[in-house]
């Protein structure tokens, strides 16, 4: 009877259904998952009239539910987002390390002056010089420290750079991979939503690492190309990513596409790779050169300053600072032999307990000096605006950071109300698809008993 078979293709479509609810079900703690339902139409009668409701209902397919828009609104915030927060710990530490007392090189400049002030009330004693001498060592080493930490950081960046370019590479691959299977799962008529979602966590992972552009190619296909248009991937081939480090210390990447190579911009890079290399080339550099500077310009005047004035014996005074611009083993030191007695402080050859050229030393943390990244400032003040300069950097990040971060929360949020489980639904689909079940075996039921009544009849 055609009765039966139209109920039996309801049960069939409602356990369809159930199956996939019970599959939301299961994974809705799943990261990544997309939920599915079913896509249901009735089967129109092959012959007859008038009286002739129909087949049944068949399964035409199973729906993803996914929003391109909304995925591709996910992938941009996700870039920012990776963009600012690879920044925000290098910038804490510089601040952290920069404001503190033992760390700072204002308070080893202060004491480097209070040692000085104090040998001006007696510049023949042999301890207030020695004091000097101590002084100065203890604000050589506060400039390698500073310098060894943001050589440090740049060593990180560089070595987290090359880390991000492996991983790129990885994640590249598993895409070009996944979209052969999807490829292959399509044509075969398989359901693919698992590997899809799969593939799209991979992008959400990449975009968090680089600024990329995703373009469907049709046939489950999607290419990935950097902001800039190389193409990371095409179809089922992936690009390969390199990092290389030129003789000026900065990281050059390039991109492999089949036979052609191309010269990858870092200001273009976006993501966790363009914030490091932005933070490296903005922040780092001229912040490294800045201390060169300072160190450089202590060293200058101060010895300039000495050799003008005269020892206790009477020689001209010799140097106290040696400056190092290759910075290997730290870029200010104490000039090697350096004596007490030989510190110019006199300005009179005759008279050992003359002071004047010391004063003149003193004077120099008011003189203006010009330092790369600063423009003109006293000597005093130099190091008070780098800390400045640090902190307003690090302020504007963190707003930026809160704003990404708010913006990818949302995006989330946005791409859950369409491709998230939601429970209450998912309970109240289970029971409709239940019932409907129910109803088509009651059908069923139904139809045996017509059909046995015919039976006896006959």
């Amino acid at each position: 009877m055609n009765m039966i078979n139209v109920a039996l293709s309801g049960a069939t479509a409602a356990q369809t259904a159930l199956n996939t609810t019970s599959q939301n079900i299961a994974n809705v703690m799943t990261a990544g998952y997309t939920r599915q339902g079913v896509l249901l139409a009735s089967v129109q009668p092959a012959q007859g009239g008038l009286n002739a409701a129909g087949n049944g209902v068949n399964t035409t397919s199973l729906l993803r539910f996914s929003d391109s828009y909304k995925n591709q609104q996910m992938w941009r915030a996700n870039t920012d987002f990776g963009r600012n927060s690879v920044m925000q710990p290098y910038l804490d530490q510089l601040e952290q390390v920069m404001n503190d007392d033992n760390g700072s090189i204002n308070v080893a400049l202060d004491g480097f002056y209070s040692a000085l002030n104090a040998a001006s009330v007696d510049s023949t004693s042999t301890p207030m010089r020695q004091q000097v001498i101590t002084a100065a060592d203890q604000l050589a080493q506060r400039f390698n420290s500073m310098q060894q930490l943001l050589a440090n950081q740049r060593t990180s960046i560089a070595q987290q750079s090359s880390a991000s370019v492996q991983q790129i590479n990885g994640l590249s691959s598993s895409i070009a991979e996944l979209n052969r299977q999807i490829a292959t799962a399509q044509s075969q008529g398989a359901n693919a939503s698992g590997l899809i979602d799969k593939r799209d966590q991979a992008i959400d992972s990449l975009a968090n690492l680089v600024d990329i552009q995703i373009v469907d190619q049709g046939g489950g296909l999607q290419s990935v190309s950097l902001r800039g248009g190389q193409p990371l991937v095409v179809g089922t081939r992936a690009a390969t990513m390199s990092v290389q480090t030129n003789g000026a210390g900065v990281q050059d990447f390039t991109l492999k596409f089949a036979n052609e190579t191309f010269a990858l911009p870092a200001s273009t890079l976006g993501g966790q790779l363009g914030g490091l290399n932005g933070f490296d080339v903005n922040t780092l550099q001229p912040l490294m050169q800045s201390v060169s500077d300072m160190a450089n310009t202590i060293a200058t005047k101060v010895n300039t300053q000495l050799a003008a004035g005269f020892g206790m014996s009477g020689a001209a005074g010799g140097p106290l600072f040696d400056f190092n611009a290759a910075g290997g083993a730290g870029v200010l030191s104490l000039h090697p032999g350096v004596l007490a007695q030989d510190l110019g402080f006199s300005g009179d050859a005759t008279k050992p307990g003359d002071n004047s050229n010391l004063l003149a030393v003193i004077d120099i943390k008011n003189q203006p000096v010009a330092l790369a990244g600063l423009g003109t400032v006293t000597l005093g003040d130099a190091f008070t605006q780098l800390v400045g300069n640090v902190a307003s950097l690090s302020a504007q990040n963190k707003a930026s950071l809160a704003t990404s971060k708010t913006v990818r929360t949302q995006a989330e949020e946005s791409w859950k109300s369409t491709s998230g489980v939601n429970q209450d639904e998912e309970a109240m689909n289970l029971l409709q698809y239940q019932q409907m079940y129910q109803a088509n075996m009651k059908v069923i039921a139904v139809a045996n008993q017509l059909f046995d009544s015919t039976l006896q009849i006959l």
